[in-house]
């Protein structure tokens, strides 16, 4: 653990006020859930709250069904990281933060699909394009992203089968974020 030389006084309701400088650094937003941890010395741990994460053996068994349907690689990640991949995709994509596009993308509860000439960066530090990305949307928050990733054997584009497939696996994991 990094100290960081910040002091905050508790106010009357039991509220803590997490530095702007802090929340900046570590991209934490203003409704963001997080969990909250307590160990025998002492301490109290704040950590980023992922729903999608907490999914991340269905959201890996997903992923292997969209390749089993797509023949493509597939990923999914929450609003930080990749929490799932399957296919001829490199293992080393998982726990990867996601790329600054991807965020956008996220964030802006927006899909994105391949004209065959563009794509979406998957990670930030990795190659992994993503040919397709459909948001996964709960409750209206962005929680993260379902996509299918380019590989050395990737038509140019998404075939509409393949696109559909996607589509439902963002759908039905908002749906099981809702429930």
């Amino acid at each position: 653990m990094k100290a960081t030389g910040i002091v905050r006084r508790i106010d009357d309701l039991g509220r803590v006020v997490i530095p702007k400088e802090i929340r900046r650094t570590l991209k934490i937003r203003e409704g963001m859930p997080m969990e909250i941890f307590t160990d025998v010395s002492g301490e109290v741990i704040l950590k980023k709250y992922s729903p999608v994460g907490e999914m991340s053996q269905l959201a890996q068994s997903y992923a292997e069904a969209l390749v089993n349907l797509t023949g493509l690689g597939a990923a999914i990640c929450d609003t930080e990281q990749v929490i799932a991949v399957a296919g001829p995709v490199k293992k080393e994509l998982l726990h990867k933060p996601v790329s600054p596009q991807m965020d956008e993308l996220v964030q802006g509860r927006r899909s994105f699909v391949t004209n065959g000439e563009s794509t979406v960066l998957a990670a930030q530090g990795y190659t992994a394009a993503a040919l397709a990305v459909f948001p996964v949307v709960s409750t209206g928050d962005p929680m993260g992203a379902v996509m299918l990733i380019k590989g050395e054997k990737s038509p140019p584009k998404v075939g509409s089968e393949a696109m559909e497939s996607v589509k439902a696996a963002a759908m039905f994991l908002s749906r099981q974020l809702e429930s």
